[in-house]
């Protein structure tokens, strides 16, 4: 065996010190962290353990999309038209009404799924109150007020299931200059199917209007379904050519 020498010691030294470079460069170095700034046409980033943007985003736009749809908005009389009061023959014309926008009542979002929803549980709040608002039949009721009316009726939001409670709920809301017409509420449900290492999970968002002069009530939901694998290889082989998912 020949011995090692310097200029050979020398040329290993230096192919491990680029290929230390190479690895933190691709790994990064521990602790570290880097951001950078999405474009809005950008791919949201599918979470490994849990749901995530991209998959509560597309069940709210769904969901309040086809609840909103079925949901008639309430017509509300103003004022009399002066020129339509009366007729130049001195016949009095019926006055029209307008429609107005109903006041919607977003109350909360009760979590029976499988996982926390974190910091997800405000912004799914405000997903779902601001898509409410961008529709013109419709108009959403500031939160504060809400959670205010709650405190005085000392009301918890699933007893507004009752014609009582619901009258003094709203009743509080309309003293305070908020008339209401509908009360919303959202679900948030998770069914796991698990199999070997490889995980499915379908994340159903439901939401439950109740018109609060009828108790008639609407329910629309939209769902997602999200497989979970120990490796990159999981997502083809069970749900790609390999079409393993029942075997």
């Amino acid at each position: 065996m020949q011995p090692t020498t310097p200029s050979r010691r020398a040329s290993k030294a230096a192919a491990a010190v680029v290929l230390a470079a190479i690895l933190t460069a691709t790994s990064g170095c521990a602790g570290r962290q880097y951001g950078h700034l999405l474009a809005s046409d950008d791919k949201d980033l599918v979470g490994s353990h849990a749901a995530g943007a991209a998959t509560w985003n597309p069940l709210v736009e769904e969901s309040v999309a086809k609840l909103l749809s079925r949901c008639p908005p309430t017509v509300q009389p103003v004022a009399f038209e002066s020129q339509s009061d009366l007729s130049l023959d001195g016949v009095i014309v019926p006055s029209t009404l307008s429609g107005g926008p109903a006041s919607v009542c977003f109350v909360g979002i009760e979590n029976k799924s499988a996982e926390e929803l974190g910091d997800f549980k405000e912004q799914l709040y405000e997903q779902i109150d601001s898509q409410i608002n961008s529709n013109a039949d419709f108009r959403g009721i500031s939160r504060r007020m809400v959670q205010t009316a709650l405190r005085e009726t000392r009301l918890r939001p699933d007893a507004l299931f009752l014609p009582a409670n619901r009258e003094a709920f709203a009743a509080v809301l309309g003293k305070a200059g908020t008339p209401v017409d509908y009360l919303l509420f959202a679900n948030i449900t998770t069914g796991t199917t698990d199999r070997n290492k490889t995980s499915q999970r379908d994340y159903t968002l439901t939401l439950e209007m109740v018109n609060v002069h009828t108790g008639d009530f609407l329910k629309e939901s939209a769902k997602i379904r999200k497989g979970y694998s120990k490796s990159r290889a999981g997502k083809w082989w069970n749900y790609g050519i390999f079409d393993q998912a029942d075997g």
